[in-house]
């Protein structure tokens, strides 16, 4: 089979439908100096729609939308700001207050054996949306990386992100301690 891929076999080629909602949309509806939190935190729809499974008073909680793995969520807080020194002292106290709550409430809901908490701090670390800090928080399972991301470029999610959701939206704790 020849392609614009060159010479592969059928077998050389993997569907990753869901990458290409990610790949035809990176950008767009880009509002010059809004990230795409922001934009979400603006756009009116409800949180079942955008993934938001926790909001507190200075931050929230929302499912990746093109995630590592199942469960992967970010914390941020709600003003859009792209370093740690730039938040509140309010912010700072819930900011980690709810990625401990975060922690703790994927690994009751995902039955996870470990996790991944951090950030990506300016473009040169990785941060792809720089503009505004988030704490990455992913589950990760006993032999959880496979050959489909290393060979492939493909990650496996064996959930609908709605489905998660409310999975964490139901186990989140009704009563949280702030600072």
């Amino acid at each position: 089979m020849q392609g614009s891929f060159g010479a592969v076999t059928p077998l050389e080629l993997l569907w990753n439908g869901w990458r290409a909602q990610y790949v035809t949309t990176a950008g767009a509806a880009a509002v010059p100096g809004q990230s795409v939190f922001t934009r979400i935190l603006a756009s009116g729809l409800p949180d079942t729609e955008t993934h938001i499974v926790h909001r507190g008073e200075h931050v929230f909680v929302i499912l990746n939308a093109f995630p590592y793995t199942v469960g992967h969520l970010m914390v941020l807080p709600y003003r859009q700001v792209g370093d740690l020194a730039l938040l509140t002292g309010e912010e700072t106290a819930e900011l980690w207050s709810t990625v401990t709550t975060t922690t703790g409430v994927l690994r009751d809901v995902m039955r996870c054996e470990g996790l991944n908490v951090g950030l990506n701090l300016g473009p040169v670390a990785g941060g792809s949306i720089s503009e505004h800090l988030h704490v990455h928080v992913v589950p990760r399972w006993l032999g959880d990386a496979n050959f489909m991301t290393t060979t492939a470029n493909t990650r496996t999610l064996p959930e609908a992100l709605p489905d998660t959701a409310a999975k964490i939206r139901t186990a989140w704790p009704t009563a949280e301690p702030h600072s």
